[in-house]
């Protein structure tokens, strides 16, 4: 009996009996039935929270593969800039020689004309003092009639094989 007196027992009696009331209420379900809603709870977030992850990842990777596509969209368009300036390089190369080509030969036809044309020119003064001189010549040498008529002649033929 002395272990009644000591105060140990006392609260473990205590203890015991607190632990039935609190089986007998029907504590223990409640407990563990708050456990499991609090387990179903942490679940659901989880499983939502891997369901967010999972449209991140998707996400993620759609706008990666846009990211790609745009960056393989600006290299094409690049590409295609420059095969564009080269080509008009070129064509602008072409047309310039072809408008030095025609000023070229517009200049050598230009000279052409002027040499034809400057050497017509002597030509012509040199006829004109040739039909001088020899009129002078024949007028000096033949007197008369004749000499009218071979004057006139001389000079015609002198034209004729000058001009």
């Amino acid at each position: 009996m002395e272990l009644l007196r000591e105060p140990e027992t006392w609260v473990a009696v205590a203890f015991v009996i607190f632990l039935g009331v609190l089986g007998y209420l029907g504590v223990h379900k409640m407990v563990s039935k708050a456990l499991d809603d609090r387990a179903g709870r942490i679940r659901s977030e989880l499983d939502e929270a891997r369901k967010l992850k999972d449209e991140a990842a998707q996400l993620l990777a759609e706008y990666e593969s846009k990211k790609q596509a745009a960056e393989a969209e600006a290299q094409d368009i690049i590409a295609s800039a420059k095969a564009e300036a080269e080509r008009l390089a070129v064509e602008a190369k072409t047309r310039i020689e072809d408008f030095v080509a025609r000023r070229t030969t517009m200049a050598e036809t230009k000279i052409a004309q002027a040499e034809a044309q400057a050497a017509a020119d002597v030509r012509s003064a040199a006829a004109e003092a040739a039909v001088a001189v020899a009129e002078k010549i024949l007028t000096a040498e033949t007197k008369g009639k004749l000499a009218g008529e071979l004057i006139a002649k001389g000079i015609e033929d002198v034209r004729k094989k000058l001009n």
